[in-house]
């Protein structure tokens, strides 16, 4: 067994098809065939049920993928390891969840890319949980995301506590919550869970709300006075919505933590190093 072999299973189990797993690989079908038939034979298990159309993984396959993952990461990581000499280069793939693109966190990428030219940055946003899971899944080297970060089972290379208000077009009493219409993004998203969890301790059940998949338009509904929404305050830094009508909310509900979180390996990159020195020294 060698690892193109392991290459060519992790492609037809991404991909769900040998033929889309060859095209992919840039190899002929008929050959990804003969080399998934022989590993097959090799390890005596059958790794995928043939379909009509595609395949699907079988139970001893899926087992042998978390093997496979492993020993590719493994050897993905020790090549870095030998070819990484002290200086910044190669790719950093970061998570964002979007209220950390306010405030000083552009400004941070800004001066990062000024320093590194060398290194190729990519960012990906998302929830918190979607996020987790992709750099859980070495999708992604690292991600700032926002929740109960101590209890997770990552690296915390930077954190804070950020202030959770209720932001609105005009003033509002919390007797008035019953009428309020919400913006709220996707289900996952940290702040979602937060008002619904407010709201059901007043008593109240979150129906009323727009689902908005984007921070600009959230806050765009919130200042047209559609809506009104839980978000950070520091979402309000440098951006165009001071006229915002801000208010505190309760305690158990005020705070949250955003953090830099990334697996729980011995190596990091000098790409992603030079990255956290960057946002220690100068905070998001």
């Amino acid at each position: 067994m060698e690892l193109s072999d392991l290459k060519l299973f992790q492609a037809i189990a991404e991909e769900g098809s040998i033929s889309l797993a060859a095209e992919k690989l840039g190899y002929v079908q008929s050959n990804v065939t003969t080399r998934l038939r022989r590993l097959e034979d090799e390890l005596g298990i059958l790794l995928f049920y043939r379909r009509p159309k595609g395949v699907q993984i079988s139970e001893k396959g899926m087992l042998f993928r978390q093997y496979a993952d492993s020993i590719l990461q493994m050897a993905d990581e020790s090549i870095k390891v030998l070819q990484d000499h002290g200086t910044p280069t190669g790719a950093l793939r970061l998570g964002i969840v979007e209220s950390v693109t306010c405030g000083n966190f552009m400004n941070i990428i800004s001066a990062y890319q000024s320093q590194y030219e060398k290194v190729s940055l990519s960012l990906e946003t998302g929830n918190a949980y979607e996020l987790m899971e992709k750099v859980k899944n070495y999708d992604l080297d690292a991600a700032f995301v926002t929740g109960e970060l101590t209890s997770t089972n990552f690296t915390i290379d930077y954190i804070q506590t950020d202030e959770i208000v209720l932001l609105s077009g005009k003033e509002l009493s919390v007797s008035s919550l019953l009428e309020q219409k919400w913006a709220v993004s996707p289900k996952g998203c940290t702040f979602r869970r937060k008002l619904e969890q407010w709201l059901k301790d007043e008593g109240i059940i979150l129906r009323n709300f727009i689902e908005i998949s984007s921070l600009e338009t959230i806050l765009s509904s919130v200042n047209a006075g559609i809506t009104s929404t839980l978000l950070p305050r520091s979402v309000l830094k440098g951006c165009s919505y001071e006229n915002l009508h801000v208010h505190p909310i309760p305690e158990p509900y005020q705070f949250i933590q955003t953090g830099l979180v990334r697996k729980k390996e011995k190596y990091t990159s000098y790409a992603y190093k030079a990255f956290t020195e960057l946002i220690k020294a100068q905070g998001l």
